[in-house]
């Protein structure tokens, strides 16, 4: 077992910059993660309550910025646990040394729940049914958090359940309750009334369990955007997701967020079109004056939303270059013509860091009339995060 860990930590990294070093790849596009910024959003959310720990959420490959490199950032002490959503991730961490505990939120079926080897690795109980299937049949002490529906009527135990939940947790010793946990529905919706209705709900189950259950190390209920009620909520860990990778969800919220990422690619080709010349699939752009046309080896199938075609930005040279023609699945176009002396190679900026540029995360999500969230997950795994 040492000697796996040692393969793992110590000679794995060094095989994996020879194999890079030999083949000499240069990579087209590539997603940057800025520690420093996730290190301080972190701290951003601590501030709001002390006596409050922040549980990092990963799910979703980190939204969008890598699981593994997240996951190492935060990968300390400090930490009460990671929060992924499936049991894989949970083994993808352990495979890559990652040592701090986790919890799966999502789904986890018993027969994996029951053949998990991992250490300090928690499951959640998501209802009734699956609460007595594991009482009835659990025969290996394996850890959990029971999630209680306070309203938001997609996962958890009801209201109604939660004395009969606790007679079946108590009912098989090896179910081991570290955790009770629930999730606000409208927490950055502008009518407070519903959040405030489940945190009294919250905060009357948790009163309960803390007397049947002395031993639960963690009680969870407010997720990013509510964590601006955690003054309010009986709970000892919020669940920070969005608000880690910098864009704050709750318009209630003064916090001094600095988004992490930015995802860069190269000019690959320039060309010279003449007023009236078409461009890109279904001829969907008709230049209204000669122009350099930059073509740039991205598109919708790694990280550029098929809806910023003709209403999009990239950056070259901290100037925005609209982006002309349909979007296609590895190809961008983009007016250059506000750019000194365009040529192949420069650096273009497809996704910004910085919040006010037209092409940072929460300007092409209101360009798509779509949510960051989905913008961000829509990034392709595929491409290379670098820690920076």
């Amino acid at each position: 077992m040492i000697l796996h860990k040692l393969l793992y930590k110590v000679v794995r990294p060094i095989f994996r910059k020879w194999r890079e070093a030999r083949y000499g790849y240069t990579r087209l596009v590539e997603v940057f993660v800025y520690k420093n910024h996730l290190l301080h959003n972190i701290k951003q959310y601590q501030q709001i309550d002390p006596s409050c720990r922040v549980a990092p959420v990963l799910k979703s490959n980190a939204y969008g910025h890598g699981l593994i490199e997240v996951a190492r950032i935060f990968d300390q002490p400090e930490t009460p646990f990671l929060v992924v959503d499936g049991y894989y991730e949970a083994l993808i961490l352990r495979n890559e040394s990652v040592r701090a505990g986790i919890l799966v939120v999502g789904y986890t079926a018993t027969e994996n729940i029951v053949a998990c080897r991992l250490k300090d690795v928690a499951f959640t109980i998501l209802d009734l049914p699956q609460l007595l299937d594991l009482a009835n049949t659990l025969a290996v002490p394996r850890h959990f958090h029971l999630k209680i529906d306070t309203g938001m009527n997609r996962q958890g135990i009801l209201m109604t359940e939660v004395e009969e939940a606790f007679d079946a947790v108590r009912r098989n010793e090896h179910i081991i309750l570290d955790g009770l946990c629930s999730h606000l529905a409208d927490a950055d919706g502008p009518d407070e009334a519903f959040t405030l209705q489940q945190i009294e709900r919250w905060n009357a189950v948790a009163e309960v369990a803390k007397k049947a259950f002395p031993a639960i190390k963690y009680y969870h209920l407010a997720n990013t955007a509510g964590s601006y009620y955690a003054g309010t909520i009986d709970a000892n860990v919020m669940r920070v997701g969005l608000g880690l990778y910098g864009i704050n969800p709750n318009p209630r919220q003064r916090l001094d967020l600095k988004p992490a990422l930015e995802i860069r690619s190269r000019v690959g080709a320039v060309k010279r079109i003449k007023k009236g010349d078409k461009v890109g699939y279904n001829v969907a752009y008709e230049a209204e004056r000669a122009m350099p046309l930059a073509v740039v080896p991205t598109g919708y199938n790694s990280c550029v939303d098929r809806r910023l075609s003709n209403k999009g930005f990239f950056m070259i040279k901290n100037t925005p270059c609209p982006i002309v023609g349909r979007v296609s699945m590895n190809i961008t176009t983009i007016d250059a013509g506000a750019v000194d002396d365009v040529q192949r190679g420069d650096v273009v900026t497809v996704i910004s860091l910085q919040k006010e540029a037209q092409n940072s995360i929460e300007n092409i999500a209101r360009l798509c009339g779509e949510i960051p969230y989905v913008i961000l997950t829509n990034i392709s795994p595929q491409l290379r995060r670098v820690v920076i």
